[in-house]
């Protein structure tokens, strides 16, 4: 292999704005596949979540063989929350292709991701996507992102972007937005001639840092990296160091992985520039160097923007426990904790107030809560707190997060947004009348204000608007803690829950829970119409007399629960609360599963906010 004909290239976006769909094009174009093979969409989201969800979480790379060159494709996230993972992998590559949305332009994870790879000083190429959309606006999307680029600081040589224009669905792309069709040569041709081949030095000793980690059940732990330097063969013996030049193990590689299309095929050597899997180290992680043992010192790895939020796991405890899940000690949970922010570089483990919880710190919810989703699919059982803020100190003063928000409504739903923002404590930043038929409101907010905030900004909207929110900066604590205005309906006993009481209790709020499902001491069963929580007893059954026949007005009619997803759960919940979590059932429970012990907790509560 000559590096002259190796490009390695990452795509890069905000969420949704189409980066799987055009490696889709690409490789289909590229001849990976037979015209009649059949392939899926969105072929790089192998992950049950990305592929439930719809969106890309972790960072893969593929590579795409043709006219005699070897393009490294990397596929980043494109949600705020998986942040980590599109830093880790900007130093594999030597070109990014920038996509933006036709109509939505440059969001805040735009210019999150941009930001890293012009630092990098790495060669940008700008697509715009879905130009079909009815509300597309190219040209002022490409002012938009040429005015960001100079924001972030770009040189000159990255000002001088090349544009292109086109749909990723369709698999076509052109210099004009007019052309209406084609395919994707005019990217191929840019990526030949933009973006310039690895610079490296093939008879240095080998070098490679781990980028992404990887178990395999047959060959063990598997690190993925860009060669940094030298050549590496199968059976070479290697050494491990940590970013600190501390040296962790001798190995030998047992197994050498190159991408080609979308499957690792193995080989017996791979040079400087390529991007490669290897097999045979059993504690490099990401940021440790695989090396020859002539190599001393460490290659430099790029700092990652530290957590902002913070969950406590602990083991589950409620009555319920142990029916569905199997794994349920605390030393299963820790190892699985430890596994998670071995590989996951955004994710801290800590030990938590008592032996038997651990403080998970990470970017946001949503990446806490794949996380969570991940484990309860492994057979966890876990009890999951509130998320917290992480604050920091510098100087003697008291430091939090805050964020951007971009929000895109329709103009009749702006007034409510602002006052609810303004209620956060957020700032209005700037306010753009037409983005593709909505309104753009730019807030800058406390992270912590905006805890649970997502649900309430769909009903003010009506479901129709759309809110980004990206890591700013630390800045003087201003907020309070986002709670809730209504109080809870817990249940104060144990058993089954009867359609006639839940019949009743439903004039007092709303039910999360049908009837026939299982409820003890402390379960939440749903939400008080006022504030302050409410005991209430949903497994009492209606008194039978000799007046009354037994099968008269059983078949009471409930009114449909509010069925909550894993992130509003972990986002509703108060701090004397918890999410249990079981393989197959989410509950929302007290703290203290008895009246005593609730009655208590709120007291203490009572007393720190007095």
């Amino acid at each position: 292999m000559d590096i002259s004909t190796i490009r390695n290239v990452a795509i890069i976006a905000h969420v949704d704005h189409g980066k799987t769909t055009l490696i889709d094009a690409l490789l289909k174009q590229s001849g990976a596949f037979h015209e009649k093979e059949s392939t899926e969409d969105r072929m790089m989201d192998s992950n049950d979540i990305e592929r439930e969800r719809g969106i890309t979480i972790l960072a893969k790379n593929t590579a795409v063989e043709k006219d005699g060159y070897i393009f490294n494709l990397v596929d980043t996230p494109g949600h705020a929350d998986f942040g980590g993972e599109v830093e880790r992998v900007l130093g594999m590559v030597d070109g990014v292709v920038l996509l933006v949305d036709a109509a939505e332009g440059p969001m805040p994870q735009t210019k999150f991701v941009l930001g890293k790879a012009l630092k990098l000083g790495l060669k940008p190429i700008l697509v715009v996507n879905k130009i079909d959309r009815g509300d597309a606006r190219p040209e002022e999307v490409v002012d938009e992102a040429f005015d960001l680029f100079d924001a972030l600081g770009a040189t000159e040589e990255q000002l001088d972007f090349p544009v292109l224009y086109g749909v990723g669905r369709d698999g076509w792309l052109a210099e004009d937005y007019n052309a209406g069709g084609g395919n994707c040569e005019p990217l191929f041709d840019l990526l030949k001639n933009h973006v310039p081949a690895p610079t490296a030095d093939v008879d240095a000793p080998f070098s490679l840092c781990g980028v992404i980690v990887e178990r395999d059940p047959y060959v063990g732990r598997i690190i993925t990296g860009r060669v940094h330097s030298g050549t590496v063969k199968v059976g070479q013996t290697i050494k491990v160091m940590d970013p600190e030049s501390n040296k962790l193990e001798d190995a030998r590689v047992t197994k050498l992985l190159a991408f080609r299309n979308l499957k690792r095929q193995g080989v017996e050597e791979a040079i400087a520039g390529d991007i490669v899997a290897i097999a045979g180290s059993s504690k490099g992680g990401v940021g440790s160097t695989i090396c020859d043992p002539s190599v001393d010192i460490s290659l430099p790895t790029q700092p990652i923007d530290p957590p902002t939020l913070a969950m406590t796991f602990a083991v589950n405890d409620s009555p319920l426990c142990g029916q569905e899940g199997e794994k349920l000690t605390s030393r299963e949970i820790q190892d699985r904790l430890n596994a998670e922010a071995e590989i996951n570089v955004s994710v801290r483990v800590e030990q938590g107030d008592t032996a038997e919880s651990y403080r998970v710190m990470g970017r946001g919810e949503l990446q806490l809560a794949v996380l969570i989703e991940n484990m309860r699919r492994e057979g966890f059982e876990l009890s999951i707190s509130r998320p917290k803020v992480i604050f920091k100190e510098e100087n003697g003063q008291k430091l939090e997060p805050f964020e951007e928000c971009v929000v895109d409504v329709d103009p009749e739903h702006s007034g409510a947004v602002m006052e609810k923002m303004g209620l956060r404590k957020a700032e209005l930043q700037e306010m753009i009348p037409d983005v593709g038929g909505k309104q753009r409101l730019i807030f800058t907010a406390p992270t912590r204000s905006m805890i649970g905030y997502h649900s309430e900004f769909l009903t003010d909207t009506r479901g129709t608007g759309l809110m980004s929110r990206q890591f700013k900066e630390y800045r003087p604590v201003t907020s309070v803690p986002s709670t809730r205005r209504q109080g809870v309906l817990v249940s104060m006993m144990s058993g089954d829950a009867v359609p006639y009481a839940l019949w009743n209790i439903e004039e007092r709020g709303l039910l999360f829970i049908p009837a026939n499902v299982k409820v003890y001491d402390g379960m939440i069963i749903g939400e008080h119409a006022r504030p302050g929580d409410l005991e209430v007893n949903p497994t009492k059954a209606k008194q039978l007399t000799n007046v009354r026949a037994s099968g008269k007005d059983d078949a009471v009619k409930l009114t449909p629960p509010r069925e909550l997803t894993l992130e509003q759960c972990l986002t509703y919940i108060d701090d004397d609360e918890l999410l249990e979590i079981t393989p197959k059932t989410i509950r929302m429970r007290k703290i203290g599963l008895d009246a005593n012990a609730r009655k208590k907790m709120l007291r203490e509560k009572q007393a720190m906010t007095a």
